[in-house]
């Protein structure tokens, strides 16, 4: 019967702009006998007692009700509600209503729910009473903006009931509104409520005044329309209503869209009506509709709440063969499709499902819009990431081939922002196995999530894999791995990182890396492991420099290793000379001072008479005092005569020294 009445909107809508019905019209009898037994049925409105006139009324003088009427408007300026109810209430009782102006005004005042709370759920029952009075009694006095700001005032503090008996009330006292004023914000009081089963009794009842009455303006519109199909195909999921609504929409000429051809198609695919869905898109071809995206979106759902898996994987396959806009389905279709496969543990059929789909899907469609991404990132978002993965497992075992990175790339995202890296490597190593290749920035994202949870090794496994890959930029995941091991007080994993990397073109190593390494080796006392980067250092040729020599001069003295720092000095005094012949300055006053407090320290005054010679050679400017005060710490003991009978060269440079610092000999 649906089908029919679809099919006599192709003959009204074609022949007739607009028409006139009667109670006599001959297509609408089923829709007024139907519509009979209804919410709207003449039943008085009980409304406040405080409304209610006594029964036998105090009649008022013109004087008095001008008075009361004065009271009134002065209470509405001042915004004294109480004052101005208790004058309303004053002239209800001797039957009488003020004039119009102030009626709204009333109301107007009573609707406002600025104030929020309690009292504003008070002010809304009064002004809901004073409004059916008004309908009841002299309905003529109300404007209909009043009712559109009451009802607008009862969307917002979702009364449902009220509102709904506010429209009872109208209709009842045949006191038409224009539907556009106030037929949306039921729906939306309905909805937020959660039955628009509610709105379906409004939607006839407005359907039948506005052909027995002939009230074009009472016509509910294709918005309320929809809304009147979705309570009887999505909540009530009744045929013989939707067939009403259709037959109604038919009657008054509202055509259609593709949420109407939606809400029929998932009420057909919940009772396994197969032909009817056919039948329907038919009908979008022939009204001319671009995208069926809708109808098969609204087909899956019906289909998983039916529980049909095979006919839901029938339908995403069947899109795929029309248009493109026909498969591009929202993330919410693809959830509630991913959710009914998982809750039937059908992992294998999400994967063969993604596998066909694949087959089908044109080579320039974006990754985003494929059936496979759409599914894996339903997947991620509903909190199945493992889920996700087994399906990608599956459909390597069914031999599925590979089905484009845009499917491994919500996972991965997942893994990153939970931090699960040893499972993000593992799936980078398997997307590297089917020959995809990543791009630079998920490689960065991984390798810096990797590094934050400590998890070095999978950083490493990353960075081996990118390097594979013939990436060209790594500078950024290089110092991301060197920056979080030195930050973790890693230095023996630096080298080995360093050393691996070092002959890479694309990897910037340079002498302030290598220092790195040598300070954090320096500061946790691992001076031979400090020694040996030092010497690898310059075995690559890379220079070292005053940074370089006061990590490892700091790190001896700590270590009270004075005899490797008279080897360094060696090393380097011969380097200084180099530089002064090519007129630049190796040594500044940090360096000089470490090697004189260190030299000092270990009683080698022959080679720190060597560094204050080319102190002053190099007009470095050195503080004597710190070195008084080394020599007294710790030679303090030492006598010249004896040391004239060990060593002559030695008690040579102590002289030289202690003449040097002002020391008395």
């Amino acid at each position: 019967m649906i089908l029919c009445c679809i099919e006599m909107f192709r003959k009204t809508l074609t022949s007739i702009s607009r028409r006139h019905f009667s109670s006599s019209s001959p297509e609408s009898p089923s829709l007024y006998s139907f519509l009979k037994p209804s919410l709207f049925s003449h039943k008085p409105i009980t409304l406040t007692s405080s409304l209610s006139p006594p029964q036998t009324p105090k009649t008022l003088t013109q004087d008095q009700k001008s008075s009361i009427e004065s009271t009134l408007h002065d209470s509405l300026i001042a915004h004294n509600t109480d004052e101005a109810w208790k004058a309303f209430r004053s002239l209800t009782a001797a039957s009488s209503l003020p004039e119009k102006r102030l009626v709204n005004s009333l109301i107007t005042h009573l609707s406002d729910s600025g104030e929020g709370g309690e009292n504003s759920s008070h002010r809304l029952k009064r002004a809901f009473a004073s409004a059916a009075y008004v309908i009841e009694k002299d309905p003529i006095l109300l404007e209909f903006e009043t009712v559109r700001t009451l009802m607008e005032s009862m969307r917002l503090a979702k009364a449902a009931a009220p509102a709904l008996a506010l429209v009872k009330c109208m209709f009842k006292n045949r006191y038409f509104v224009p539907f556009d004023l106030w037929g949306h914000l039921i729906v939306d009081i309905c909805r937020e409520n959660g039955g628009l089963a509610a709105f379906l009794k409004v939607f006839k009842e407005s359907c039948r005044v506005a052909i027995d009455e002939k009230l074009d303006f009472m016509k509910p519109d294709l918005v309320a329309s929809n809304a009147a199909l979705e309570a009887c195909c999505r909540q009530m999921e009744s045929i013989a209503d939707a067939e009403n609504v259709i037959e109604s929409m038919a009657v008054l000429g509202v055509k259609p869209d593709e949420s109407s051809f939606g809400f029929l198609a998932y009420l057909y695919a919940r009772r396994g009506l197969r032909e009817k869905i056919s039948e329907l898109e038919d009908l979008m071809d022939g009204f001319g509709f671009a995208s069926k995206r809708i109808l098969y979106s609204n087909v899956i759902s019906g289909y998983v709440k039916m529980g049909d898996l095979d006919s839901v994987s029938d339908v995403m396959l069947h899109s795929l063969k029309g248009s493109g806009e026909d498969s591009s389905f929202g993330e919410e279709t693809y959830c509630e499709l991913v959710k009914g496969f998982i809750e039937s543990k059908s992992v294998k059929s999400l994967a063969k499902l993604i596998i066909e789909a694949h087959k089908l899907e044109s080579l320039s469609i974006d990754v985003d819009s494929s059936v496979g991404f759409g599914i894996i990132n339903a997947c991620v978002n509903l909190g199945f990431s493992d889920k996700a993965h087994s399906i990608l497992e599956e459909m390597i075992a069914q031999g599925g081939g590979s089905v484009g990175l845009g499917v491994y790339l919500p996972i991965l995202k997942a893994y990153c922002k939970e931090y699960r890296t040893a499972e993000a490597t593992q799936l980078v190593t398997e997307i590297s196995s089917s020959g995809l290749q990543l791009d630079v920035e998920t490689y960065n994202a991984l390798i810096e999530a990797s590094m934050t949870n400590q998890d070095f090794i999978s950083a490493f496994t990353l960075f081996r894999d990118m390097r594979e890959t013939r990436a060209v930029d790594l500078k950024g995941s290089y110092l991301t791995i060197m920056t979080g091991l030195l930050e973790n007080q890693r230095p023996e994993l630096m080298a080995a990182f360093l050393d691996e990397v070092v002959e890479d073109p694309r990897v910037e190593v340079n002498s302030h890396d290598w220092n790195s390494i040598i300070h954090a080796f320096c500061k946790s006392g691992r001076l031979e492991d400090a020694r040996r980067t030092f010497r690898r250092m310059v075995f690559l040729r890379y220079e070292p420099n005053n940074q370089t020599y006061l990590s490892l001069i700091n790190g001896y003295v700590s270590g009270e290793k004075y005899f490797n720092v008279l080897l360094l000095w060696n090393e380097i005094k011969g380097k200084v000379s180099l530089v002064e012949a090519e007129k630049r300055s190796k040594l500044d006053n940090a360096l000089v001072d470490a090697f004189l407090y260190a030299l000092v320290k270990g009683g080698f005054f022959d080679a720190a008479m060597q560094v204050v010679e080319k102190s002053q050679e190099m007009k470095i400017f050195v503080d004597k005092w710190r070195y008084k005060q080394a020599f007294m710490e710790t030679h303090k003991k030492l006598r010249l005569p004896k040391l004239r009978k060990r060593n002559y060269k030695k008690m040579e440079s102590l002289v030289a020294f202690k003449n040097w610092a002002g020391l008395s000999t």
